[in-house]
């Protein structure tokens, strides 16, 4: 079983300038998610929506390409593709020539789902074609409240709990996620958006337990399902569905979205990316 240990994380690399599969390094969700008490069929739907912004290739003539690639790994995968394997694989390209972009996204398609285990869905988009709009994810921000913190960490779930009886529909965001890479220490910075339908969730709790995750070391998806799986647990809402969107590292970010329901996440860019 691949560890996060024995992937390219934190040890120094050559750069590749060709395509090389081999350099995907797959990780098995099931031991994450067995922490939570995911070990049967998921409690959820969601995708894992990845953007590469540094990704060039060679045209059939030897001209270099750009694109930016947008990468969606389905919740149901059994592995997550390990971030700097992913930068490395794409950076592979860059002296590769392709005969189209067609043929090009089917090789990643290939390529990225052999790796997850499952279909993984690739779209290039050119610089030209690209309308770059800022759009924050939507909700009322709860990160003004007047808290007193010093407690930083592991996530607190019995922060969690609810305001009152009665039954609303509400979205709340907050900027102040905050989480580390289990493998080098290096900090993860997100905006997380929950939304719900049910009993209010306690505002001070809901951001308590968000700050909580700051020293917490755990990859993007793992954040994202463990805050799904406790706010299920602890407030028990009819509806729900978490979305963070982290910045990147690397030319990549990472978009985690998890739901009660099958709905389909617009992959919009936050201030912060």
């Amino acid at each position: 079983m691949n560890t996060p240990e024995d992937s390219q994380l934190g040890k120094t690399t050559v750069y590749a300038d060709r395509y090389d599969p081999t350099l995907l390094y797959p990780i098995a969700r099931a031991a994450k998610r067995a922490e939570i008490g995911v070990t049967g069929p998921l409690p959820f739907h969601g995708v894992d929506i990845w953007n590469a912004y540094e990704f060039s290739w060679l045209d059939a003539r030897g001209k270099p390409m750009v694109a930016i690639v947008e990468i969606r790994v389905p919740a149901t995968s059994p592995n997550i593709i390990e971030s700097k394997s992913l930068k490395l694989y794409l950076n592979g390209f860059s002296q590769e020539r392709m005969p189209d972009a067609p043929h090009l996204i089917g090789v990643l398609e290939r390529d990225l789902s052999a790796a997850a285990g499952a279909t993984v869905k690739v779209e290039l988009s050119l610089p030209a074609a690209i309308v770059h709009t800022i759009r924050d994810l939507e909700g009322e921000y709860i990160d003004d409240q007047p808290l007193e913190i010093d407690d930083y960490g592991p996530p607190k779930a019995d922060c969690l709990r609810v305001a009152g009886t009665d039954v609303v529909e509400e979205e709340l965001v907050s900027d102040l996620l905050r989480s580390n890479c289990p493998v080098t220490g290096q900090p993860d910075w997100g905006t997380v958006q929950i939304r719900y339908r049910g009993r209010p969730i306690d505002r001070e709790g809901l951001l308590r337990y968000l700050i909580s995750f700051r020293t917490h070391n755990e990859f993007h998806e793992q954040c994202v399902e463990r805050i799904y799986v406790d706010l299920m647990a602890r407030c028990a809402p009819d509806t729900l569905s978490v979305y963070a969107r982290y910045t990147r590292r690397g030319g990549l970010d990472i978009n985690p979205f998890r739901s009660s329901s099958e709905q389909v996440p617009v992959n919009l860019r936050g201030a912060r990316q």
